[in-house]
């Protein structure tokens, strides 16, 4: 009995519940046992993925929480906040180890360097910060973008950090020195998005504009534009093996872009409203979308094809989480966190025959 790939549905697994205001962001612990989620009710929570228990709340912001990281030990995890702070948390035992305050206004997202050793974040203060994680102290603040930096991506090395901005810009920066290093232009509005590929030698960037630029990091030159998106592009992410790009965008579609000649291998359509995020699993096969049309949505990226959805209770704009190739989890505006599985659907000859 053959299997169909692309013919399965979503098996809600479990419903975590607690939060009491919308779920921004997810993170898990690296070896896959805790989830970390945050929210506007400006707390993060704890969960045990064994048990689906809540281990902890963390609580100590002030306004709502826009990002996590997780350290590459699973013992810390650092939060962003519309408070102008970061935080550093115990794991183990649910407690703040540091505030760390320099922003001026709202800290969008924060990352964690491979060595565990220092947090990056940004701001709507048009600023990075480099932080010591051990002291909580501010190493470096990067300046000059002129506007909003809602996203930035680390090299997988950790010594450079690639931020989008408002400002239209994307810049390169050595975390060891906070020192720009490269402006990359050609983008004609804001800069939502950017992501490193693995190689450490490129980044994809997503724009207002409504296009892609695939850049190399090394002379800072555009390597090509990509366009076939007909609104804004809002987020976007790399395939492991290096090969591909997936774009969400506020067409309602993702684009799959073969990043050697930025041909769009596939336009993917089902979301009814805009798509604000999208994951690729960790073994670069499927993509994961969330959107306000109340969907969580997996696809098969070789096939451009979709493989399951699953209605969420309300709208969902945080972005997805993979547990495994099927495995998934997301949350929505009520504070709701799903766990689904995407399950084959098998059918043989006979039984699909019986059907016609």
């Amino acid at each position: 009995m053959a299997v169909i790939a692309s013919m399965c549905r979503f098996r809600l697994a479990h419903r975590l519940e607690g939060h009491t205001g919308r779920v921004e962001a997810l993170a898990l612990t690296p070896d896959g046992k805790r989830l970390i989620s945050t929210s506007a009710d400006t707390t993060l929570r704890v969960w045990d993925l064994r048990s689906m228990r809540a281990l902890y709340t963390l609580e100590g912001h002030t306004a709502g929480v826009w990002s996590v990281a997780v350290t590459p030990d699973g013992t810390r995890a650092v939060s962003g906040s519309f408070d102008a702070t970061l935080r550093v948390w115990d794991l183990a035992s649910g407690r703040t180890r540091h505030v760390l305050q320099g922003h001026a206004t709202e800290v969008y997202a924060v990352a964690v360097t491979p060595d565990g050793k220092r947090a990056v974040s940004s701001s709507a203060d048009a600023t990075l910060r480099v932080w010591d994680l051990h002291s909580g102290r501010a190493l470096h603040t990067l300046r000059g973008h002129t506007d909003d930096v809602k996203s930035f991506a680390l090299t997988p090395n950790g010594t450079r950090a690639v931020s989008a901005s408002w400002d239209g810009t994307v810049r390169l920066w050595d975390l060891d020195s906070g020192r720009g290093q490269r402006t990359l232009e050609g983008h004609t509005d804001a800069v939502h998005a950017v992501a490193v590929v693995p190689d450490g030698a490129r980044a994809v960037s997503a724009s207002e504009d409504r296009t892609l630029r695939v850049w190399d990091l090394v002379s800072g030159r555009s390597m090509r534009a990509l366009g076939g998106h007909t609104g804004p592009v809002y987020a976007v992410a790399a395939t492991p093996d290096c090969s591909r790009a997936v774009s969400a965008s506020a067409d309602g579609t993702l684009g799959v872009w073969d990043l050697q000649t930025g041909r769009a291998l596939h336009m993917l359509e089902g979301h009814t409203e805009p798509v604000y995020a999208a994951t690729v699993t960790p073994d670069g096969s499927c993509a994961v979308s969330t959107s306000p049309d109340k969907t969580l949505r997996l696809w098969d990226l070789e096939l451009g094809q979709p493989i399951a959805s699953f209605e969420c209770r309300e709208r969902a704009r945080s972005c997805p989480v993979s547990l495994d190739r099927r495995t998934v989890t997301a949350g929505d505006a009520s504070g709701m966190i799903y766990v689904v599985s995407a399950d084959p659907v098998r059918r043989d000859a006979r039984s699909a025959r019986a059907r016609l």
